[in-house]
């Protein structure tokens, strides 16, 4: 699909730069039959100016057609034309020997401007332009866009100047009254806005292209993470499921065997025995109902049916109970959880049941990802608008790759290649959801191999009413 998607942004490259360079070609070609009629048009006008000089100068007028020459009364016909057969072969010396750098120094640059604003006209193009006539002479532009420029006596000076003027880079240029060797002077025209003219032809089609091809683009990308978020959380509910699947086949186990105990003859005739394994039956159910309970809390926060019954409560009890609660598994590692309630205002307005859950879910994690020795700290402090408690702990912690994943549905931290901590991935997931529901925050700092600090804030009061 990239390579794909890499040939048709080529292609379209392709296509547009050749209408552009089509449409370059076809103004270039414009402007150039534009100079061309200029051209002509001012060397009829040149011929003709000689023509009018020299009958001026012989005080005679300027009929040149033989066929439509008038018959002057009084004169024998053969003698008059005879007379202007005389006058065109003088005319034609005069025009063969007059130099071209008179012709280009009498150019009318009234007449100039007229004949480039009608032929540019006439090929549609109304574009920005400056123009001038460069005198080979001179060495220097002595008309400029439809004005006379001053006379210019220092030529190497003037070269200088003609040098710097933006006209000596224009790219239509065409001889005036040129020969087959040299030629006076030329006339140059300059668009300033030529690309955008041109750019301007095919922008609908550039931005068309730029937003069909942005948009293949980012529902491409979007398709790719959604392809990848999908693969992770089906690694993420495989692992789930395998867990699930640990947690309830060691309870059942246990309650199979105790019930095949009972059932024994020997069992049942000793009341102490079948008690205590009524009650393995009934711990191992209770550990059961707890984790199914823990799965169908999270299915309830996902549909938003949680119902919180908010009453004042205090967390410092809330916190000491659980700790009591958690202090045995903590000691069995050789370890030990230490408090530090320094809260001056302790009551808040919470659900206890699930604030109490919180706690809990953060206590065993501390305890889990502890392997030795775990040395853990519940504090509490007021701060603006309510209360904040941290749980810290000496554990394996965590890199920052991982805290992003943390408190998703699922996720849980490996240590290394064995999946030695039990769980299903919803403690944190459910903290974080609990948290919002009760409108606080919640933040974690973790360093890999230091361990970690869960860091809760609750506000004093719910800004709803109830």
């Amino acid at each position: 699909m990239t390579l794909s998607l890499v040939g048709v942004g080529l292609i379209q490259y392709f296509w547009i730069m050749k209408a552009v360079a089509l449409d370059e070609k076809n103004f270039n070609d414009k402007v150039t039959i534009a100079l061309n009629n200029v051209k002509k048009k001012m060397t009829s006008d040149a011929e003709t100016l000689a023509a009018t000089q020299y009958y001026e100068g012989q005080g005679l007028q300027a009929p040149l057609d033989l066929d439509n020459e008038s018959i002057v009364p009084g004169k024998k016909v053969d003698e008059q034309k005879q007379s202007l057969e005389q006058r065109l072969k003088d005319l034609e010396f005069r025009n063969a020997n007059m130099k071209p750098d008179d012709l280009l120094d009498n150019i009318d640059k009234d007449l100039l401007d007229k004949y480039l604003k009608a032929e540019l006209e006439t090929k549609d193009i109304d574009l920005h332009y400056e123009y001038g006539v460069y005198s080979n002479k001179y060495r220097s532009y002595f008309i400029e866009n439809g004005s006379y420029t001053a006379t210019i006596g220092d030529t190497t000076k003037s070269s200088n100047v003609a040098a710097m003027n933006p006209l000596s880079k224009a790219e239509f240029k065409i001889a005036l009254f040129d020969d087959e060797l040299t030629s006076p002077g030329h006339l140059q025209i300059y668009f300033p806005g030529k690309k955008r003219f041109i750019w301007s032809s095919v922008i609908g089609i550039l931005l068309s292209s730029v937003v069909f091809t942005g948009l293949i683009l980012f529902c491409f990308a979007y398709t790719i993470y959604v392809i990848f978020h999908q693969k992770k959380v089906s690694e993420m509910k495989t692992d789930f499921i395998n867990n699930m699947t640990h947690e309830f086949k060691t309870p059942i186990a246990t309650i199979a065997l105790a019930s095949d105990s009972i059932l024994s003859p020997i069992i049942l005739e000793n009341k102490e025995k079948v008690t205590r394994f009524i009650n393995i039956i009934k711990q191992e159910n209770k550990r059961m109902l707890s984790q199914v309970e823990k799965v169908l809390q999270m299915a309830q926060i996902e549909k938003e049916n949680v119902e919180l019954k908010f009453n004042p409560m205090n967390l410092h009890e809330v916190i000491q109970d659980a700790v009591v609660n958690a202090e045995l598994k903590v000691q069995a590692k050789g370890g030990h959880i230490a408090t530090n309630l320094m809260a001056q205002k302790p009551v808040i307005q919470a659900d206890v049941t699930h604030i109490s859950s919180i706690i809990n879910n953060l206590l065993d994690n501390a305890e889990k990802y502890t392997p030795e020795n775990p040395q853990i700290t519940v504090s509490t402090a007021d701060v603006k608008g309510g209360i904040e408690f941290s749980v810290s702990d000496n554990g394996i912690g965590m890199s920052k790759d991982v805290l992003k994943y943390i408190f998703e549905k699922f996720y849980r931290v490996h240590t290394g290649n064995l999946h030695d901590v039990k769980g299903f991935g919803l403690g944190l997931s459910y903290v974080k959801a609990m948290v919002d529901a009760h409108q606080g925050k919640v933040a974690v700092k973790s360093e890999l191999g230091k361990g970690s600090i869960f860091t809760v804030f609750l506000p004093e009061k719910q800004n709803f009413k109830f």
